[in-house]
């Protein structure tokens, strides 16, 4: 919840906020970047994916998302970023309502990824 008051949605004033778990107890967090060039605008996912990899981390617990929207989930980008990463829980919040958690497996959410 903290972490989205630090988003950048001037566009869509959409503020997502999301902290990554990491399997050493550390926790990433990251916001939405939004760009006036929309295909710019990063995901509060892959801002806190981006943070924990560049200081040397690849393995995750958890991820919890946060956003003004019962419905909300990782759009299918940040799924595929995710499970780059292996297995992990998904816990989707709505901020207007912090008692309508969601909670998933990742790969619930993205049972067959893309991989090499």
């Amino acid at each position: 919840m903290a972490a989205r008051r630090n988003a950048h949605a001037p566009y869509s004033k959409f503020r997502v906020g999301a902290a990554l778990l990491t399997k050493s107890g550390r926790v990433y967090t990251g916001v939405n970047v939004e760009n006036a060039s929309y295909g710019l605008t990063n995901c509060a996912e892959r801002v806190a994916v981006g943070k924990a990899v560049s200081e040397g981390h690849r393995k995750f617990q958890a991820i919890a998302v946060v956003a003004p929207s019962d419905g909300l989930s990782p759009c299918g980008a940040c799924r595929q970023v995710l499970a780059e990463f292996g297995e992990m829980v998904v816990i989707c919040a709505d901020s207007r309502n912090t008692h309508r958690v969601h909670i998933h497996l990742l790969s619930e959410l993205l049972p067959h990824t893309f991989k090499l």
